[in-house]
């Protein structure tokens, strides 16, 4: 495997999280300024991609439709957490 190949396939397994962290992001982002909106779509997205390699690890392969409600679960919950805060 080439380090193109890599870069495709990473890009791909992560282009589910950030995807939708893109979508329930405006649900955060008017509530913070300046640096804080960011770091909240980072958060997002990392937790997205944390849940999709544990899907991967409990399952042993990807794109599994649980790993992908688990993941949605997990980000809308960050979301409504941090507009309840």
């Amino acid at each position: 495997m080439t380090v193109l190949d890599l870069v495709w396939h990473l890009g791909g397994f992560m282009a589910p999280a950030a995807l939708v962290s893109l979508l329930l992001w405006p649900g955060v982002a008017f509530r913070r300024r300046g640096r804080a909106r960011w770091v909240a779509l980072a958060w997002l997205a990392l937790a997205g991609v944390l849940v999709l390699l544990a899907g991967l690890i409990w399952f042993g392969r990807d794109g599994r439709m649980a790993t992908y409600a688990a993941m949605v679960v997990v980000q809308g919950t960050l979301v409504w957490w941090w507009r309840g805060r």
